[in-house]
């Protein structure tokens, strides 16, 4: 059985940055030695990207705080996941969920057994989205996320969405 992780949107701009939080940046450690726990051919890493007219569209209207720009320092991941996760696969997204990470995985998913692990930030945004993309493409994958390895805009909604997951069959650990 290959065992995938999904890093979801480790950014500068969501740890210490722009919508960053202490929970967030109290994670990084957690979500480092998950990684060193992988084989980086295992990994598919999410970057949230924007562009320079992000104010402007459905997302800068409902959440007016530019962030994770392409090429911004806030776009970047934070510098100590960075520094381990070369040789990762790299999948930039412009929305909450990707569609081409579901896609790529559900291709390996269609030639050999997979459990998919998912970690990092938001958890109630883009975790949670990318979480039940996945489970939707691929309903019978045992699918989990690790809840030391995750923070979300609040505690609250953290627990919220970890909640919501619980009932769509993601396995909450």
């Amino acid at each position: 059985m290959r065992k995938l992780l999904v890093v979801v949107d480790m950014q500068k701009d969501f740890v210490d940055g722009a919508l960053g939080t202490k929970e967030a940046v109290a994670i990084v450690p957690a979500v480092i030695e998950k990684i060193k726990s992988y084989d980086k051919k295992d990994i598919f890493v999410t970057r949230d990207t924007h562009q320079p007219d992000y104010m402007e569209t459905q997302e800068g209207h409902n959440l007016p705080v530019e962030h994770c720009v392409e090429g911004t320092a806030g776009w970047e991941l934070d510098k100590e996941v960075a520094a381990v996760v070369d040789g990762a696969t790299f999948v930039n997204k412009p929305t909450f969920g990707s569609v081409k990470l579901a896609e790529m995985i559900s291709d390996i998913a269609s030639k050999e057994d997979i459990e998919i692990e998912l970690i990092g930030l938001c958890t109630d945004i883009c975790v949670v989205s990318n979480a039940l993309m996945l489970k939707a493409h691929m309903p019978e994958v045992h699918i989990s996320v690790d809840s030391k390895c995750c923070a979300g805009v609040t505690p609250e909604k953290h627990e919220a969405a970890l909640e919501t997951m619980r009932s769509c069959q993601i396995d909450v650990r």
